[in-house]
């Protein structure tokens, strides 16, 4: 007979199975992760203010928790309705307010929950020193031994405890019969007030000779006590329950602790919704496969005359967009103003990808416009050499205007409107055109035109104003261009030092909002300051100071959601 333990084999019990994950999940998505699983992974490995990277981006799990916990994030993912499911989480999210520790409020939480004074560091709302976290205290019996501060509370609430005891037995003198009382769990001694004398108190009330000692209070009244002396037991047993609140607070503090990360303290009269993103479009890397003899597969097949899959896909690509296009055309926020084509046929030019004819004009009057077509990469951004490049070739096919149709374009690539004779329309695709295999051809705005923003530029001394008159419309009806009112904006954004790569929003205006709080106040559930809300109902900015960069952005977005930037040099 022999007895075997865990420590004679390299074995051990399994202790990290999180059993506490599991529950009812809405998803959103076919693959949704719980967020009580990204939470504990990204709590365990990251501080705020560090950067998250999820390859996978899925329904933006992983995005929106570390949006909640003041991670900053950058999520991947080759499905536009992945991307579209995440952009519509995260916007539409609201998150707790956190403490931080580098404010006045964190720096008051940190001093209330150590109990000692507050700190007189400046702040500056640095997020990467964390937030005041809720404590673990590990307490020893050196940490009361040492903490003084328990003296100084006893003799501040004692007397409160010592009066309302003295309270309690002056109530219970002349008590007809003996009763018993429970201290301590169990039945303790009689206690008869009538078989004893009085003593007189300092406040001239009399109180039994041997009454209750503090200790031997009970905490519930026994039937037949008088109301004055239940009062006078209510009263009692909240001094001490104060008393003792007050001292395990003092030690709690004193005492050798542990930050608990999940539970920082909240500002309760605060709702934080995200802060700006962006979502970019980047083209995918090629791969060059090859066969068992090393050689590139791309060039034995374009050798022998065989279309590439590659360019299968494109030629696929194109000819979706082609189909849609002729059924859905290209509009406008009015809809007056969308360009129907009569026809709609292929091109051979290097740029232009197709030739598009429509009236100009109504009844008979109308005249016929040869649009050239350019057709942007699926997976891309157009750039202002690439417009450019169309035009020229648009002018010299002797076409009258150039529709570009992309996902995205450059900042810069939005500012170019014509050359020459030939202007330029900027038609931004419908990013449901990425699943045009599944998609009804000619349904909903897949191409929409948003104009050029109407900007004035004053200089105020050493200070410049933005003064927003309206957006550029093209009427296709007239031919002619046509600046619109405000009101037709939905909000407009300046980057007063705009570098040139990633467009910052530093001042944001709404003048197309007719009650610009309310629907945020409903979406919020909260007051909002109206006042201020109202400032933001403007079309002349606040001033500002020159920009470092030399540039400045502004983007304007309509109430279809299009978006239209340009760029001033200062």
């Amino acid at each position: 007979m022999y007895r075997r333990y865990f420590s004679d084999y390299a074995v051990f019990a399994t202790n990290n199975s999180w059993q506490d994950v599991r529950g009812a999940l809405s998803k959103v998505y076919v693959v949704q992760t719980s967020d009580v699983i990204v939470q504990r992974c990204l709590l365990m490995a990251t501080d705020p203010g560090d950067l998250v990277l999820d390859p996978t981006c899925g329904s933006g799990t992983t995005a929106h928790v570390a949006e909640q916990w003041g991670r900053r994030w950058i999520t991947i993912d080759t499905s536009r309705v992945a991307l579209a499911l995440a952009r519509a989480r995260i916007m539409g999210a609201k998150f707790p307010w956190y403490l931080l520790a580098d404010s006045p409020e964190g720096q008051k939480k940190q001093a209330e929950v150590t109990r000692s004074a507050p700190s007189m560091q400046p702040t500056h709302g640095d997020i990467r020193h964390g937030f005041v976290y809720e404590r673990l205290p590990h307490i020893m019996l050196g940490d009361i031994a040492r903490n003084t501060e328990i003296d100084v509370i006893w003799e501040e609430t004692q007397p409160a405890v010592e009066g309302a005891c003295a309270a309690l037995n002056a109530a219970l003198v002349g008590h007809k019969a003996p009763f018993k009382v429970e201290t301590g769990g169990r039945t303790g001694k009689m206690v008869d007030f009538t078989a004893s004398g009085t003593v007189t108190l300092p406040s001239g009330e009399e109180a039994p000779a041997n009454g209750f000692m503090e200790w031997e209070i009970p905490r519930k009244a026994p039937d037949g006590w008088p109301a004055a002396a239940k009062a006078a037991l209510e009263t009692f047993w909240k001094a001490r329950i104060n008393r003792q609140k007050e001292i395990d607070a003092s030690i709690a503090a004193r005492a050798e602790f542990e930050n608990l990360y999940d539970k920082p303290y909240e500002d309760k009269k605060r709702i934080r919704v995200a802060g700006p993103f962006t979502v970019e479009s980047l083209s995918p890397h090629s791969i060059s496969p090859v066969d068992e003899h090393g050689e590139l597969i791309d060039q034995i097949n374009a050798a022998e005359g065989l279309h590439l899959p590659g360019e299968r896909e494109a030629e696929n690509y194109r000819k979706a967009i082609m189909e849609n296009l002729a059924k859905a055309g290209v509009h406008q926020q009015d809809k007056k103003d969308a360009i129907r084509f009569d026809t709609l046929a292929p091109w051979p030019g290097e740029w232009i990808g197709a030739e598009g004819r429509y009236r100009e004009g109504e009844g008979e009057d109308a005249v016929e416009r040869r649009a050239g077509i350019f057709i942007g990469p699926e997976y891309g951004t157009v750039s202002r050499a690439d417009l450019v490049a169309c035009a020229k070739e648009a002018g010299d096919f002797g076409m009258d205007i150039v529709i570009a149709c992309a996902f995205n374009f450059e900042a810069h690539a939005q500012e170019f409107h014509r050359l020459g004779r030939v202007p330029i329309l900027h038609a931004r695709m419908n990013a449901d055109l990425h699943m045009a295999g599944d998609l009804k051809a000619g349904g909903g705005n897949l191409f929409v035109v948003f104009g050029e923003p109407d900007i004035e530029l004053r200089q105020e001394g050493d200070r410049y104003r933005v003064e927003l008159k309206g957006v550029d419309i093209f009427r296709p009806a007239t031919g002619t261009v046509e600046t619109s009112e405000p009101d037709d904006i939905a909000c407009w954004f300046i980057d007063t030092d705009y570098s040139g790569e990633s467009f910052f929003v530093r001042q944001a205006y709404f003048p197309g909002a007719e009650v610009p709080y309310k629907a945020l106040r409903s979406t919020l559930k909260a007051d909002i300051d109206e006042e201020a809300w109202d400032s933001l109902k403007r079309t002349v900015s606040r001033p500002f100071a020159r920009p470092k960069s030399g540039r400045i952005a502004v983007k304007v977005i309509n109430h279809l959601g299009d978006e239209v930037m340009k760029v001033l040099s200062i």
